[in-house]
């Protein structure tokens, strides 16, 4: 289980046909790579909060990681041919400070 779908990012984007289904999945598999790495999870972190395992202490983490991912997703996705990669790791900074301060 991946804590974002396919589908579930496809309606963040209000993409309604199939034609971009492999660049989303990728953008979904890069923003989660990216938002574990600033989270400054290891991977067997990621593997866990990544997982469908049922732990209950891993909730808040997975909420603020669902809504990272799909900003990253969001901002890769429109902005792909000029996206500013510095900008986009400082708003992720933000939005997973609890995280990578050991506070969630």
């Amino acid at each position: 289980m991946a804590l974002i779908s396919l589908e579930e990012a496809k309606g963040y984007l209000r993409v309604d046909t199939a034609d971009e289904d492999a660049m989303i999945g990728i953008l979904i598999s890069s923003a989660g790579r990216l938002c574990a790495d600033v989270a400054r999870l290891t991977n067997e972190q990621w593997a866990a909060v990544d997982s469908n395992a049922e732990d209950a202490s891993l909730t808040p983490i997975r909420e603020t990681m669902r809504v990272a991912i799909l900003y990253a997703v969001g901002y890769l996705f429109e902005h792909r041919e000029e996206a500013d990669h510095h900008d986009l790791t400082l708003t992720l900074r933000s939005l997973l400070f609890g995280i990578r301060e050991g506070v969630v």
